[in-house]
């Protein structure tokens, strides 16, 4: 087990990371979620080895691993941006920690090219660096990081330079390839929706802090606080402030209606959230309000509503192709069922009596865990 105790992390003036404790067991997949200098590579970088923190301590199995150098530790890495030994051949890149290793030359050449059938990479071996392509020479990167058998895996967006289909098809492998292994994954990505089709453990972060941490589903369904669910949320959460009086929501001049156990709740001023998918352009939903259309995105078999309600920036995503004109008002509806509510200091108060239903797509695509 890898644990983060108390790990902080200053540059100068500013806290790059603040306060982290974690614990990742061995076989984890562990997803980093946050967007751009939220903290995810500075927090990568402690573990690896490559800095060390301010204050806290790092773990593995119990022992502190803040006084071994980074070169003795059983550590792969993987960035963004790929880097290979350009003189080398694809062979010789992915054979390169083998090497330093001292492995025989037969368990060598049986690791390179089971790695290199796992990443589509078998007839590139003879091959240079420069004569691949970017996502080829990703794979490389990926390759080099499976065959050290390495305790811990760090994959800094590793497959944000991939085709899209290969890159599917790695977020299915890459977890189980690892877990069999019995690494520590750990995976930054700043897209919710690659968290959920990973699935095991998600952490969230927001400037340098870990808001939550825990199973990628229930943090999904059960943020604990407004910062977290708008860090797991795309397309945006929709918030808007309300007030709650008696059996009735209070957003702007609209009237939303609580059932028994919702109306128990203290009357006081909350933040509205609902996800845009449960925002409706037509049906039988409870509640009705309006807003005023600012752009429509028709991505093909889903279109994106943009708009304003009651002051607030709305989206609504629906299935289908909808032409809507800008500036036109238009009705949504929902259900109380599918809100969340949170107090003034934005900590969860409630949250939807149901699941979050993920849409079938994501199901399909995490069915292979199961």
């Amino acid at each position: 087990m890898l644990e983060l105790a108390g790990v902080s992390k200053r540059v100068g003036n500013e806290d790059h990371i603040r306060d982290v404790s974690l614990q990742l067991e061995r076989g984890s997949m562990n997803v980093l979620l946050g967007p751009t200098l939220s903290g995810k590579t500075s927090l990568m970088r402690l573990m690896a080895g490559l800095d060390k923190p301010t204050r806290g301590d790092i773990l593995l199995d119990g022992v502190s691993v803040l006084g071994i150098p980074v070169q003795k530790r059983r550590v792969a890495m993987v960035y963004q941006q790929f880097i290979n030994y350009p003189t080398l051949t694809i062979y010789e890149n992915i054979a390169s920690p083998l090497r330093v290793a001292r492995l025989a030359a037969a368990d060598i050449d049986k690791k390179v090219r089971h790695a290199a059938d796992l990443l589509r990479l078998t007839e590139f071996l003879d091959k240079r660096p420069a004569e691949l392509s970017g996502g080829q020479q990703q794979r490389t990167a990926i390759a080099r990081a499976l065959v050290k058998e390495s305790q811990l895996v760090l994959l800094d967006e590793p497959l944000a330079n991939l085709d899209y289909k290969l890159r599917e098809e790695l977020r299915q492998e890459l977890p189980r390839i690892f877990a069999e292994l019995g690494a520590i994954l750990v995976y930054a990505s700043t897209e919710p929706s690659e968290a959920l089709l990973l699935g095991g453990n998600t952490a969230t972060l927001h400037q340098g802090r870990v808001t939550q941490f825990g199973a990628t589903i229930d943090v999904f369904q059960q943020p604990v606080d407004l910062v977290t669910a708008r860090t797991f949320s795309d397309p945006p959460l929709n918030t808007a402030p309300v007030s709650k009086r008696g059996a009735e929501l209070r957003l702007d001049r609209f009237v939303i209606p609580l059932s028994a156990a919702q109306a128990a709740m203290p009357d006081a001023n909350y933040t509205l959230g609902l996800r845009p998918w449960h925002l409706t352009l037509e049906g039988s939903a409870d509640c009705t309000v309006e807003g005023q259309v600012k752009v429509t995105e028709i991505t093909g078999s889903e279109t994106y509503i943009h708009l304003h309600v009651a002051d607030q920036p709305w989206v609504s995503l629906t299935h289908g192709i909808r032409h809507l004109d800008v500036d036109t008002s238009q009705l949504l509806h929902f259900s109380p069922e599918n809100i969340y509510l949170f107090d003034e200091t934005g900590h969860l108060v409630m949250a939807p009596r149901s699941p979050v239903p993920v849409s079938k797509a994501l199901l399909a695509e995490q069915a292979w865990q199961k």
